[in-house]
């Protein structure tokens, strides 16, 4: 959402980079264009009126010579600035920025340049009004709302669609002004010299008078402010090229201080029009009135009636092509205004709207007529302001006590640099004071001078004390210092905001320590949440506390975190502006009351009360604000604080999911090393048992039929014996190494089906019984109070483990008794296998599932080492357990503990995985047609598992060829031990198709 809207608001068909600075690729237009575009605010009306005023009020000559002393201060004022404006494309706010004001500190100014902006609307759109009056008969208070409303849909689209009209407009308007001049010229040629001589014109001064030539001078560079809208346009002017920067100095002295020209002649018109306006019978008030003057000039060379419709005509283009500049300047200087303060930006064109109902406020309030004293006071703050960007651009800047570069952005400003704002207000007080005659009579002719002095010492002063420490907050980003041969190697022309996600030209991006990327202007203006993190030291707060702290008694800094210096200052500002603007309205009021005493004495005592009651609400409203502000700091601190724990906790969590990563990454790495190992392994095994197994087949076949021989001696008869226990011995390593190898190597499946557990466990015990007895033990089962009826298991496992714990008790066990005990409790069974033998040491019993382990008992008997590792395995593979307990002298006891649930009676398809009994002459037909399809190598491999008597290895086989006919059959024969029918099949189907083990 955040996102989107900043998207919104950098929308610059709308903005016209309201709030930031104008890239080189936006400024497309010529300089030409951007000069005539610039030009056009020459066509102001209030030139004429304010003329005229300063003719009326202080003589012809007074007023000449002060309008084009005016004119020449104003333009070597506005000469610095223009030239900044287009080299560096900033608007008038940005260039104060970085002028000596500070990011906050320019604030000031936007609002005195705004207020600049809306009072030239409502003088001009009320000049407007008086002639749709005049020639449609509309009403003021209509004329002065169609007035303001014509403007907006003109401004809406920025510099684009204004550039158009004033193009359009500028030759109409041109032909339009001239002709009038003209045709009294001709027709009226001794008009000029009774204007010079103020012939007609009595109350008139008729000598020159310094004081009044002062006086007149202070009113008429009010329009100094002027040279913002003159700023606004001329940062849309392009680069130099080479060979035509004659061409763009041109361009821009037209476009920026060429206004004065066509201005002072106007105001000079306008002097001469009012003298001829009461030549012919207008009434002073009147006369200073544009529309009254060009009506007396049209009547010189049109009839009456044509001469109100042309007169109509040329007021409505002058007013229109001034006040798109009016509003358009106004929008930009109030966004910038309120973005500051409340970090949020509607949009150029809200502020356009807010910038155009101020001014018909102030037309219905009827200031046309407080023309002289509003702008009178208005040109000392104004000159002040003004006059301090200049110091810093033509003093400051070459002599290295300022950036030479101008610096906009919130990241890299101080928010209050003293030179700027010190200079700018003590000037203001000190012309303000010489305005109202507190400094002397000269000082009060001469305000405006003093105004200008002041600024443009105190900027030098406070320059020469500062040597820029308040200008920047810190050093410039290298990315944005790139030189242009930082750009032939590769650098990025653009970076990408982090907020918006939009590209911007480097000098509009500044590093955001807060976001961690790159930021624009735009985004970090409007941004509340970060606290300033790239510069806490250079915050206003930070800054007012630190003088405070200086300057006030030591027993008063306690109060300065309490917010109670800040109250009072907001409250001393909030005094001042209320008292400036009630003043103005009560003189505005008083002028209509002088002549009588008790009117003027009401309207002052209302305007008193209205005073202290609106203070008093204000003190309130201030009160509340500043404990606001606090709270909201306080939570904000909080905020930030619990910020930060979460984002150090959230680094803690991310440092720990990488090293989890990274050890996984090991564990699988070196799990997918041991599979390649263990595949390398268990091929190995495969390999070299094919190798062991085929020479020991064929000995343990010459074996068996050298045995057969009746003439063996009994020497060599043990021989034999003893070669084939050695076979036997050697294969059943082979066997168990590569059983061992399978289930490590994850290729033993289970297959789990129904099985009759109670049928399975009496037939192992069976099958062993005779091994014992012949031993001479007893052989005893204990079963469980319930059997399941059926359970879910791979019996063929079950049984593969059930035989290595009774084939170890059988043989290691010498006398006594071996035990089978059988539980089953929640589908869970526990079987105990408990023999009488010579037990097991401690230290062997740790590893007794290794393999190859056998102990010392052990070595006396035949064995591989590797049942009990492969019962374990099978074991753990079922998801069971499987322990040992025993002692020396005290017999053996494994104990087997595996999930078996119980299912329902095995139906007729499932028949149970019992052991099968012996094939005997009713048994079957015998697969011999299905085995004589196998493969020859899988016979081959069958046969000799089955004359070398290892019934596991016929199972291992059987494993392994999957998808065999009559596959089960033969593992049942198998698994009942019953090798000679399984030789038999296999003999048979050998005889029909050849099989190498015959």
């Amino acid at each position: 959402m955040r996102r989107a809207y900043h998207r919104w608001v950098a929308s610059e068909t709308l903005e016209d980079y309201a709030l930031r600075y104008t890239p080189q690729r936006f400024r497309r237009w010529s300089a030409g264009r951007v000069a005539n575009m610039a030009l056009g605010v020459s066509s102001f009306l209030v030139l004429e009126a304010l003329g005229a005023t300063l003719m009326l009020q202080f003589g012809v000559l007074n007023a000449a010579a002060a309008i084009v002393a005016a004119g020449v201060l104003i333009a070597l004022v506005g000469w610095p600035i223009s030239v900044a404006a287009a080299r560096h494309g900033v608007d008038m706010d940005l260039l104060t920025r970085g002028a000596g004001f500070g990011y906050l500190g320019s604030t000031l100014t936007s609002l005195i340049y705004a207020t600049f902006t809306f009072i030239f609307f409502a003088l001009e759109a009320a000049v407007m009004a008086y002639a749709l009056q005049l020639a449609l008969g509309i009403p003021s208070s209509w004329g002065y709302l169609i007035s303001a409303l014509l403007v907006i849909p003109l401004v809406t689209h920025g510099v684009t669609l204004i550039g158009r009209f004033q193009r359009w407009t500028q030759p109409l308007w041109l032909t339009l002004m001239i002709l009038p001049w003209l045709a009294v010229w001709l027709n009226d040629p001794g008009s000029m010299a009774r204007w010079l001589h103020q012939e007609g014109a009595p109350q008139v001064p008729k000598t020159f008078d310094w004081h009044l030539f002062g006086a007149a001078l202070t009113v008429a560079l009010a329009l100094v402010t002027q040279m913002g809208e003159q700023a606004d346009y001329l940062r849309f002017m392009p680069q130099p090229q080479p060979g035509r920067r004659a061409r763009w100095w041109l361009a821009v002295a037209v476009g920026g201080p060429g206004w004065v020209v066509p201005g002072v002649l106007k105001m000079l018109a306008g002097a001469w029009l009012a003298h001829l306006a009461l030549e012919h019978g207008v009434s002073a008030a009147q006369a200073v009135d544009p529309n009254q003057m060009y009506l007396v000039a049209y009547g010189h060379m049109l009839p009456s009636g044509w001469a109100v419709a042309a007169t109509a005509l040329f007021v409505v283009v002058s007013q229109l092509k001034i006040n798109v500049t009016n509003a358009y300047a106004g929008s930009l200087a109030w966004s910038n205004f309120f973005s500051r303060l409340t970090h949020h930006h509607p949009g150029r064109v809200v502020w356009v709207v807010f910038n155009t109902a101020l001014a018909w406020l102030l037309m219905e309030l009827n200031v046309f007529h407080a023309l002289g004293a509003v702008l009178g006071l208005y040109a000392h703050v104004a000159l002040a302001w003004l006059v301090a960007v200049v110091a810093d651009l033509v003093v400051l800047k070459p002599l290295g006590w300022s950036p030479r570069a101008i610096e906009f952005r919130r990241a890299h400003l101080m928010d209050i640099n003293p030179v700027g704002v010190g200079a700018m207000l003590g000037a203001s007080l000190l012309g303000v004071a010489a305005h109202f005659g507190w400094l002397g009579s000269w000082a009060q002719a001469f305000s405006a001078l003093v105004a200008m002095s002041a600024a443009f010492g105190l900027t030098l002063l406070l320059g020469a004390v500062t040597r820029g420490r308040y200008h920047l907050a810190r050093r410039a980003d290298a990315a944005v210092v790139a030189t242009d041969k930082a750009d032939a190697e590769g650098a990025p022309l653009q970076l990408r905001c982090v907020v918006c996600q939009g590209s911007y030209e480097r000098p509009d991006m500044a590093r955001c320590p807060a976001y961690g990327g790159w930021i624009c202007s735009l985004c970090c203006t409007l941004d509340a949440r970060c606290g300033d993190a790239c510069k806490p030291h250079a915050r206003l707060s930070t800054q007012l506390r630190a003088w405070l702290r200086r300057w006030l008694p030591r027993r008063l800094q306690p109060y300065v975190d309490a917010g109670l210096i800040h109250y009072l200052v907001a409250l001393s500002v909030a005094a001042l502006v209320l008292a400036a603007l009630l003043g103005l309205l009560a003189r505005q009021d008083a002028q209509r009351a002088v002549s009588d005493p008790v009117a003027l004495a009401w309207v002052t005592e209302v305007y008193r009360k209205v005073y202290v009651v609106l203070l008093t609400l204000g003190a309130v409203l201030i009160w509340w604000l500043v404990l606001t502000q606090r709270a909201r700091q306080v939570a904000q601190q909080e905020t930030h604080r619990y910020t930060r724990l979460l984002l150090r906790e959230i680094e803690a969590h991310r440092r720990t999911d990488a090293q989890l990563q990274r050890a996984r990454e090991a564990a699988e790495a070196a799990r997918r090393s041991a599979e390649r190992a263990n595949d390398a392994k268990t091929r190995y095994l495969y390999a070299i048992s094919h190798e062991l197994r085929t020479p020991l087949g064929a000995i343990m076949l010459y074996v068996q039929a050298l045995q057969r021989d009746a003439s063996l001696s009994a020497r060599q008869a043990h021989a034999l014996a003893m070669i084939q226990r050695g076979g036997q011995h050697v294969l059943s390593l082979i066997e168990g190494t590569l059983d061992l190898a399978r289930i490590e190597a994850g290729r033993v499946t289970l297959d789990v089906r129904p099985t009759d557990l109670r049928a399975l466990v009496q037939d192992m015990v069976a099958w062993l019984t005779p091994q014992a007895q012949a031993k001479g033990l007893r052989v005893a089962l204990e079963g469980p109070t319930r059997w399941p009826s059926a359970v879910r298991c791979d019996g063929s496992r079950l049984r593969q483990v059930l035989l290595n714990l009774l084939g170890n008790a059988v043989r290691y066990t010498e006398t006594g008794h071996i035990t089978l005990r059988m539980a089953y409790v929640c589908d869970v069974a526990t079987v105990e296998v408990i023999d009488t033998g010579p037990g097991i040491s401690a230290a062997e019993l740790e590893r007794v599932f290794e393999p190859f382990a056998r102990g010392a008992a052990g070595s006396q008997h035949a064995g591989s080492g590797l049942g009990l590792t492969i019962a374990r395995m099978l074991t753990q593979l079922m998801g069971g357990e499987l322990r040992v307990h025993s002692e020396l002298g005290q017999g053996t006891t494994f104990v087997l503990r595996l999930y078996l649930p119980e299912v329902a009676a095995l139906a007729s398809d499932h028949p149970p995985a019992a052991l099968p009994a012996p094939v005997s002459a009713g048994a079957p037909p015998a697969p011999v047609a299905a085995l004589r399809l196998w493969p020859p190598e899988v016979r081959e491999r069958l046969l000799q598992c089955v004359r070398l008597g290892y019934p596991r290895g016929v199972q291992r086989v059987l494993d392994d060829a999957t998808g065999l006919p009559a596959a089960e059959q033969l593992r049942q024969a198998a698994q009942a031990l019953d090798l000679k029918t399984l030789e038999r099949w296999l003999t048979e189907a050998c005889d029909a198709t050849p099989c190498a083990a015959t």
